[in-house]
C-alpha cells in the first residue's frame, strides 16, 4: 500500500504533464508530422487523443487512486497469476528508459556543447566517448530526482522544470514569428488534405504518437494516480494534461517548422531534424547560438521529466514488493537500466556496437520501443476494466467506459498490428538512415515479453499480499 501523496493539486498536474510532455511532444511529433503531409495528421492525431488517450488516462488515475499501489501489486489484486503482466509492463518501461536516457543522453550533449559555444555535430559527437559520458550523466540525475521521493523529488523537480519547459517552448515560438517563412510553416501544420486520410499509415502514425507521448497505457499514471487526493477530479485533470500536451506539441511544431522552411530545410528528414539540420540553422541564424541552447534545454529538461516518470514505475513496485527502502530501491534500479543502456549507448561511439547488422539502439527501438506501449495497454484494459469491473473506476470513468470497454482494445490491436507488419514505424527509426525494416524486432519484442512474463510467473507468489478487492455488485 503506497503511503505517499502529492504534496498539492498544482505538483500533482505539473507532473503528470512532466511525464506526458517529453521529447515525444517537441521533437518526434514535428518529425511525424512532417512525414505524414502536415495538417493531414493533425485530424486522427486531435480524435486519437480525445477518443483514446483521455479515457486511458482517467482509467489508469482512478485505478491507481483505487488500489494505492503499484503496477505489479495492482495486477496481483485482480489475480495472483496476473502478477506476471504487471512485471511485464514494469519490465517493458524499464527497457524503454535504458536507451531513452541514452537519447537524453544526447540531448544534454548537445545543450552542454552549444552553451559551451562548441557548436557539435552529430557526426562529431559520436566521434568520440561524450554520448557515453552524457548518458552516465542523465541516468545519474534521473535516478538522484526519484530517490528523494514523490514531495521532494518527483514534484518539487516538476514544479521548477516544467514551468521553465513552457517559458523556453514561449519564448522559441515569439522567435519563430519574426522569422520570413512563420506564415509557410503555419499553413503547413494546419492546413489538411483530407485526401491522404483514407491512408491507414497516416492514422496509425497518429494513435502511435498519443500512446507515445502522452505517456498512456505504461503504468505511469497509474503510478502516479496512487499518490493523487481523494477529492481530485480525474476526468477534468486528464482533460487538462491531454490539452495541455496537445499545445506544447503543436508550438513546438511552431517553433520547428518556421526554422525548416526559412533555412531551406526539408520537412520530411525525421527526427534526424534535432542533431542534423537544424544545427546548421543555427549557425548561421540570427542569436542563432541563445536558440540554439533554447532548443536544446527545452529537450533536456522535457526528456528529464520523462525519463523519472519512467523510472518511478520500477522503483514503486520494488519497494512494496521487497523490503527495499526508496533510496536502495533507486539505486539498483538505476544501475540495472544503466547496464542494460551501455549497449545502446555503445551503439553511437567509436566502437558501433552492432547485431545483425544495424545498431543495438535500433534494435531495442524496434522491438522493445515499438511494442511494449501497446502491449501493456493492453494488458491493462483487460485486467481492470475487462477481468474486474471496480466500482469506484466504473463511476470516474462515468460515460468513458464505452470507450475503454470496447472500442479502444480493438484499435491498441490494430495498432500493435500495424507495427508488427511495418505499416507504422517504430518510435525513433527516422533517428538513423541506415535502419530498415525487418522480422528482428519482433523477434527481439516477443523473446524479451515471454522472459519478463516468466520470471514474474515464477514470483506471484514470493510478494507481499496485494490489497482486496470489492467487486462491483452492479
Amino acid at each position: 500500500m503506497v503511503t505517499e501523496r502529492w504534496g498539492s493539486r498544482l505538483g500533482f498536474l505539473l507532473a503528470t504533464v512532466g511525464a506526458a510532455v517529453g521529447l515525444g511532444n517537441i521533437w518526434r511529433f514535428s518529425a511525424v508530422v512532417g512525414q505524414n503531409g502536415g495538417g493531414a495528421y493533425l485530424v486522427p492525431y486531435l480524435i486519437a487523443a480525445f477518443v483514446c488517450a483521455v479515457p486511458l488516462l482517467v482509467l489508469e488515475l482512478a485505478v491507481g487512486r483505487r488500489l494505492r499501489t503499484d503496477v505489479v501489486s495492482a495486477f496481483r489484486s485482480v489475480k495472483p497469476e496476473y502478477t506476471a503482466f504487471g512485471w511485464l509492463v514494469t519490465g517493458g518501461v524499464l527497457l524503454v528508459l535504458s536507451y531513452y536516457l541514452v537519447l537524453t543522453g544526447w540531448v544534454f550533449g548537445f545543450l552542454i556543447s552549444w552553451l559551451g559555444g562548441t557548436e557539435t555535430t552529430f557526426g562529431a559527437f559520436t566521434a568520440g566517448w561524450e554520448p557515453v559520458g552524457y548518458f552516465v550523466g542523465a541516468t545519474v540525475l534521473t535516478g538522484g530526482v526519484v530517490s528523494l521521493g514523490v514531495r521532494d523529488g518527483i514534484e518539487r523537480m516538476a514544479k521548477v522544470v516544467m514551468p521553465t519547459v513552457f517559458a523556453i517552448l514561449l519564448g522559441l515560438a515569439l522567435y519563430a514569428v519574426t522569422l520570413p517563412a512563420w506564415g509557410q510553416a503555419a499553413r503547413f501544420l494546419f492546413t489538411p488534405r483530407f485526401s491522404v486520410l483514407t491512408d491507414a499509415g497516416i492514422w496509425s502514425a497518429a494513435f502511435g504518437q498519443v500512446f507515445f507521448s502522452m505517456s498512456v497505457g505504461q503504468g505511469i499514471m497509474l503510478t502516479y494516480g496512487s499518490y493523487v487526493d481523494e477529492g481530485t477530479n480525474l476526468r477534468t485533470s486528464a482533460l487538462l494534461i491531454t490539452v495541455t500536451d496537445i499545445g506544447a506539441a503543436i508550438v513546438a511544431g511552431l517553433v520547428i517548422f518556421p526554422i525548416v522552411f526559412s533555412f531551406g530545410l526539408e520537412p520530411t528528414l525525421g527526427t534526424e531534424l534535432a542533431f542534423t539540420t537544424l544545427p546548421t540553422a543555427f549557425e548561421t541564424m540570427p542569436f542563432g547560438r541563445v536558440v540554439a541552447v533554447a532548443f536544446f534545454g527545452l529537450l533536456f529538461f522535457a526528456a528529464l521529466s520523462s525519463g523519472v516518470s519512467l523510472l518511478e514505475v520500477g522503483v514503486a513496485a520494488a519497494t512494496n514488493s521487497t523490503r527495499l527502502s526508496r533510496p536502495r530501491a533507486t539505486i539498483a534500479l538505476t544501475g540495472g537500466v544503466f547496464v542494460v543502456g551501455v549497449p545502446s549507448a555503445l551503439s553511437y561511439s567509436p566502437m558501433r556496437l552492432a547485431a545483425f547488422g544495424r545498431p543495438v539502439l535500433d534494435i531495442v527501438d524496434e522491438s522493445v520501443g515499438t511494442f511494449a506501449l501497446p502491449i501493456s495497454a493492453i494488458l491493462i484494459l483487460f485486467a481492470f476494466v475487462w477481468a474486474v469491473d471496480l466500482d469506484t473506476v466504473h463511476d470516474d470513468l462515468g460515460i468513458l467506459y464505452p470507450l475503454v470497454r470496447y472500442l479502444i482494445p480493438v484499435i491498441l490491436v490494430v495498432v500493435t498490428a500495424a507495427k508488427a507488419i511495418g505499416v507504422a514505424q517504430p518510435a525513433w527509426r527516422l533517428l538513423v538512415n541506415r535502419a530498415r525494416r525487418g522480422s528482428v524486432g519482433v523477434i527481439v519484442a516477443a523473446c524479451l515479453f515471454v522472459a519478463f512474463a516468466g520470471l514474474g510467473w515464477a514470483a506471484r507468489d514470493r510478494l507481499p499480499a496485494p490489497p482486496r478487492l470489492r467487486r462491483n455488485r452492479r
